[in-house]
């Protein structure tokens, strides 16, 4: 490519939906955390280290189907015992249980990062996706 020489429109994506389409055998559900996996696959959220979490589903999908994707700050159910994080976790990556519920470590690398932590209140941990 060569520098411009006249103007031009730059498409633009607001960079908070993304359209994933999902993997064989895989469903999401309306507010659930969304992952990709290792070959690009649409899928929900689970302990799986190769998965990459981008975001919320904004609706269910099934296989086969593209989903869109929300990325923003989401309340999600906290882990127990020693992964239960606090507000002393914010601002500290948090890891993945399943589609609906976050821990404060990756299980010695077996769980992959959901996102950071924003907030902790009675809602449960708020996590930044963005």
């Amino acid at each position: 490519m060569t520098a411009l020489a006249q103007s031009r429109q730059t498409p633009e994506r607001l960079g908070n939906i993304l359209s994933i389409t999902m993997a064989a055998g895989a469903h999401g559900f309306l507010g659930g955390m969304a992952q990709v996996n290792a070959t690009g696959g649409g899928d929900a959220a689970t302990a799986t280290a190769a998965n990459k979490t981008v975001g919320v589903f904004m609706a269910d999908a099934g296989p086969g189907e593209a989903a869109n994707v929300k990325k923003g700050i989401f309340a999600f159910a906290n882990s127990a015992g020693a992964d239960e994080i606090t507000k002393a976790n914010i601002g500290a990556t948090c890891y993945v249980v399943d589609d609906q519920t976050v821990a404060k470590t990756s299980d010695t690398n077996a769980r992959p990062a959901a996102g950071k932590v924003f907030d902790v209140d009675e809602y449960g941990v708020w996590v930044d996706f963005r």
